[in-house]
Formats: C-alpha cells, sequence, structure tokens
C-alpha cells in the first residue's frame, strides 16, 4: 500500500490543520493507520492511531482533546484535525499503516509509511 500525506503548513498557535494521509493499492479499512511525529533533534513520536479491526482510536497524552484521528472509508483516507495547535507541535508528521491492530504507539510495528508533511506553528 502507497501512503501520501498532505495538508501540512505554517500556522499561529491556537490555530488549526487537517492533516490526510491517502492510500492506494489496498483500502484503509483492512489496515491500522497511525500518525507520528518528528521534530528537528528529537525522536519519532506517537500522535494517534485508529484500529482497522472496529475503529477505535488513541491519542498520545500530549495531544489529548486537540487531536482527532478519522478515517472515511469510502474516499480511503485517514484524517488528523489539530485544533489549538502549540509551538511544540512543530514537526515532521508521518502516516503510517499496520496489518495488526495491537502495539499502536509503536511505529517499528508499522509495515508502511508515507512520506512526511511539515507543520509549523509560531508563537
Amino acid at each position: 500500500v502507497q501512503l501520501q500525506a498532505s495538508g501540512g503548513g505554517l500556522v499561529q498557535a491556537g490555530g488549526s490543520l487537517r492533516l490526510s494521509c491517502a492510500a492506494s493499492g489496498r483500502t484503509f479499512s483492512s489496515y491500522t493507520t497511525g500518525w507520528f511525529r518528528q521534530a528537528p533533534g528529537k525522536d519519532r513520536e506517537f500522535v494517534a492511531a485508529i484500529r482497522w479491526s472496529g475503529g477505535s482510536t488513541r491519542h498520545a497524552s500530549s495531544v489529548k482533546g486537540r487531536f482527532a484521528i478519522a478515517r472515511d472509508n469510502a474516499k480511503n483516507t485517514v484524517y488528523l484535525q489539530m485544533n489549538s495547535l502549540k509551538p511544540e507541535d512543530t514537526a515532521v508528521y508521518y502516516c503510517a499503516a499496520s496489518t495488526r491492530d495491537y502495539g499502536l504507539g509503536m511505529g517499528d510495528l508499522y509495515d508502511y509509511w508515507g512520506q512526511g508533511t511539515q507543520v509549523t506553528v509560531s508563537s
């Protein structure tokens, strides 16, 4: 499966962005899909994921209540709605897909990765 992430950009603190991850090759409903981010000089960090089985979600504590992951099976796309953005949210955001429905926060368990999309939040 090929993943294409988009929607990043420059936004002021308190603003919103919606990232999209479009899949081709297989339907997204067969995969657990996650968003990860990496800021300069920092390790990759789990952001959110949605299971292929049942559609339950998990969000990192740092974004809970501000970010929301959702899936549109008809469009084969997963979204990350990001509200109340903070400068510390600045990073390259990556979407990834996994055939597993466990280990949602573990990047090493994801099988496919898209290219990143840059999110920059100014103070």
